[in-house]
């Protein structure tokens, strides 16, 4: 009977590999496949231990089963340690698979030798085949060896409960309930000295449990998704090409583009005097040179942008290659060209007058924000609130002496604030005054505001400003979506990574934001807000403007309550 049930067990542990597989994720968590690659063959030692008619057959099953308190419960180590985003350096994990592997090979050579186990006994118990030892001398460093793992698992799933995080609680509990059980499991039976272990069966329902969860599990992890969401955008065309300069492949949409491209050879050259060749091998020489991401060229009347990035197939290889994404700016080029015109025209007309220039600048720029502004039903009043925010955060973060603001930098900061949003004029207004949720397609859209706001401050303010305010204004516009935690649009940006005026733009935003109504809610309460402000300290924001903001706290709140009335 039990080896009927192991077998079954081992059945359905195959089944749920090739459901995984059948699955054709297009990016795969190796932690996750590790275990439920290895399950398998831990519940093959199982069954072939209820099986064998001979102790030294006996050892060899025991090759199997120990997989499961060496390399796997390593694996779940660090499986855990992903999922709570806690990032591992490269050492650290390689000398824990060495010792995993070391001791697996010490296990394996020690059964022969005696070291592990003085004598097997086998048991016919009309269940099946049950297997008796008397423990040999190393088995102690065993034991020693899966009370550190169990202790360092332990540890980290405690943490988890105790620290804030975005990973999902559902599978923080399935953890603990599987690993409790597990652990509980194990020494039971350990020392109840059972026949017949039902580890396997906890396996199962593991391996199962990590089958069925596995799309939800990593829907909480943004890389697992981005790819597909740009590969279903049908505005862009996308082609490879190696570090040779050899065509490796491309989608449909870039024939829209080259259309040559339909007859290129892959792992060739682009064919010479193309269009496609003249683009493409003219960036990579910008890129390789001066890092220039961007080209812009034409195809007939349509003006079109390439911009390049290296890829791999996973994160930790080598560079193979550039990826190339290309796209139709005609209508932005139109928009970007009124602006440019508009621009120049003031130009001429003030060339001799810079304190003027600067003066009419800043008007067109407010009332182009304010523009925009009123063309958004969400935001209505944003630009003027959102500037009037950013005054009261610099003064604090002046008064209490953070990042060291001195007198221009901090009036920079506060003049770029209402340029943050000019990226919008190019959002169509069925999306950027839905009153619903944005669909997927939508929201990625939407997300394009900020990097084109930094392109309109180059064009209004170059050649205008002074450089050092031109810098503030684009970072301010392009990164203020930009999150502490990395998971944030358009760069990902983590940390430091991110410029400080575009961190204190990003609480500015976000608080005027809640606490202002919107067409598809209405404002949150002043506590509300508070505890949502201060608990993204660290992951949305920058920790350090927990102070500054609890700082101004008061300022602030009386500030919207004098909005409101007046």
């Amino acid at each position: 009977m039990i080896s009927i049930l192991y077998e079954v067990l081992l059945m359905i542990s195959i089944l749920v590999l090739v459901y995984m597989a059948g699955k054709n994720y297009e990016q795969i968590d190796i932690r996750y496949w590790t275990i439920v690659v290895l399950v398998p063959l831990i519940l093959l030692g199982y069954w072939l231990k209820t099986k064998v008619t001979t102790p030294e057959a006996a050892k060899v099953t025991f090759a199997y089963i120990y997989l499961d308190s060496t390399v796997l419960l390593t694996v779940i180590l660090f499986a855990i340690l992903y999922f709570m985003k806690i990032h591992v350096k490269a050492w650290i994990k390689v000398l824990a698979y060495a010792l995993a592997f070391g001791h697996m090979i010490i296990v394996w050579n020690g059964i022969d030798d005696e070291s592990y186990y003085k004598s097997i006994t086998l048991i016919d118990t009309g269940l099946g085949i049950a297997t008796k030892m008397e423990s040999g001398p190393m088995k102690s460093i065993h034991w020693v060896y899966l009370a550190a793992i169990f202790l360092a698992i332990v540890s980290i799933i405690i943490m988890a409960w105790i620290r804030r995080g975005t990973f999902s609680r559902k599978t923080l509990i399935v953890y603990t309930v599987l690993l409790s059980i597990g652990l509980l499991l194990y020494v039971v039976e350990t020392f109840a000295d059972v026949d017949f272990s039902m580890l396997p069966v906890l396996y199962v329902i593991a391996d199962t449990i990590i089958a069925i969860s596995y799309d939800h599990d990593h829907a909480h992890d943004i890389t697992s998704i981005v790819s597909k969401q740009r590969e279903d955008d049908t505005r862009l065309g996308y082609l490879a090409i190696d570090l040779k300069g050899q065509y490796l492949s491309c989608n449909n949409k870039i024939f829209d583009f080259f259309p040559e491209m339909q007859m290129q050879v892959v792992d060739t050259k682009l064919k010479e005097g193309t269009n496609v060749a003249k683009v493409v091998y003219s960036l990579l020489e910008e890129y390789q040179e001066r890092k220039v991401g961007f080209k812009n060229f034409k195809v007939g009347e349509m003006d079109c942008q390439c911009e390049i990035s290296e890829f791999t197939i996973n994160k930790s290889s080598k560079v193979l290659g550039y990826l190339l994404d290309v796209r139709d700016i005609t209508e932005e080029q139109h928009v970007l060209q009124v602006m440019q015109d508009y621009t120049d025209s003031l130009n001429e007309e003030v060339a001799q007058k810079t304190e003027n220039i600067k003066n009419i600048q800043e008007t067109v720029v407010v009332g182009l924000a304010n523009m925009i502004d009123n063309r958004d039903n969400n935001t209505g009043g944003h630009v003027k609130r959102t500037s009037d925010i950013i005054r009261i955060l610099v003064e604090e973060i002046r008064k209490q002496g953070l990042y060291q603001l001195d007198d221009v930098m901090s009036q920079d900061i506060i003049r770029a604030a209402p340029m943050h949003d000019l990226g919008k004029i190019t959002i169509e207004n069925s999306i950027l005054n839905k009153p619903g949720k944005l669909t997927d397609e939508e929201y990625a859209i939407m997300k394009t505001h900020s990097a084109k706001s930094g392109e309109f401050v180059h064009i209004i303010l170059d050649d205008v400003e002074e450089e050092h305010f031109v810098n503030v204004a684009f970072n301010v516009a392009r990164y203020h979506h930009e999150r502490w935690d990395g998971r944030g649009y358009p760069d990902g940006l983590v940390g430091e990574m991110i410029p400080v005026e575009a961190r204190i733009m990003a609480v500015a935003d976000v608080y005027d934001a809640l606490i202002s109504d919107r067409c598809y809610r209405k404002a949150m309460s002043v506590p509300q807000v508070t505890e949502i402000m201060t608990e993204s300290m660290g992951s949305q924001f920058d920790p350090n403007m927990y102070p500054i903001f609890l700082g101004c706290k008061d300022r602030l709140e009386a500030y919207y309550r004098s909005e409101k009335e007046s």
